[in-house]
């Protein structure tokens, strides 16, 4: 007879060794940050929810005002693409449940906002989102260097503030470049036939 438990419980053994490992990088980070920077971190970290929507919208009104439509579908894409992702996000929160680190272990420090369920990270997603839509529609260097370098400074003050595990925000970096991605194919399918 075949032991049907072995493969499970190696599977388990090794979820539980990435997630101490990964606990372990969250701790550090969390504890040797620099915290004369957490001000700075708060505030990258608060501009996510601002500039994912705000942006969009504001390039909207802009293409509007000036009558340019090309400019005003390429900024709906952009809208569009923040609004999918972070719609993906939320039901993925709901969906897997998973409780923030400083809920799960004391010795983090919570220095942000973090009310909903841990994974995926929905700020990193819609940051991924607008960085990559904004890259895709507006592929200037001007545009592509701070909107990658926001994103990842995002990314990073979410585990820096002690609310999200690194797989919480690598999994939304991933989800928000391709939505992103998906939504340009979309975009670009359904404007090559007009």
């Amino acid at each position: 007879m075949v032991n049907s438990g072995f493969p499970k419980a190696a599977l388990g053994a090794q979820i539980n060794s990435w997630h101490a490992t990964e606990v372990e990088w969250l701790r550090i980070l969390n504890q040797t940050r620099p915290t004369q920077l957490d001000v700075f971190f708060q505030f990258i970290s608060d501009s996510v929810s601002y500039l994912s929507w705000g942006l969009p919208v504001l390039l909207i009104l802009i293409a509007l005002a000036q009558k340019q439509d090309f400019w005003q579908a390429k900024s709906v894409y952009v809208l569009f693409s923040v609004a999918l992702a972070s719609l993906f996000s939320f039901i993925l929160k709901h969906i897997i449940d998973r409780v923030r680190p400083f809920e799960a272990y004391d010795f983090l420090e919570k220095l942000s906002g973090g009310g909903s369920p841990s994974f995926p990270s929905g700020h990193t997603t819609a940051a991924f989102a607008l960085s990559v839509g904004l890259i895709l529609v507006y592929p200037k260097w001007y545009i592509i260097i701070p909107a990658i370098l926001w994103a990842i400074l995002a990314a990073y003050s979410r585990m820096s503030l002690g609310v999200h595990y690194p797989s919480d925000v690598l999994a939304g970096a991933l989800l928000g470049i391709g939505t992103a991605l998906i939504c340009v194919k979309i975009y670009s399918s359904s404007h090559s036939h007009r």
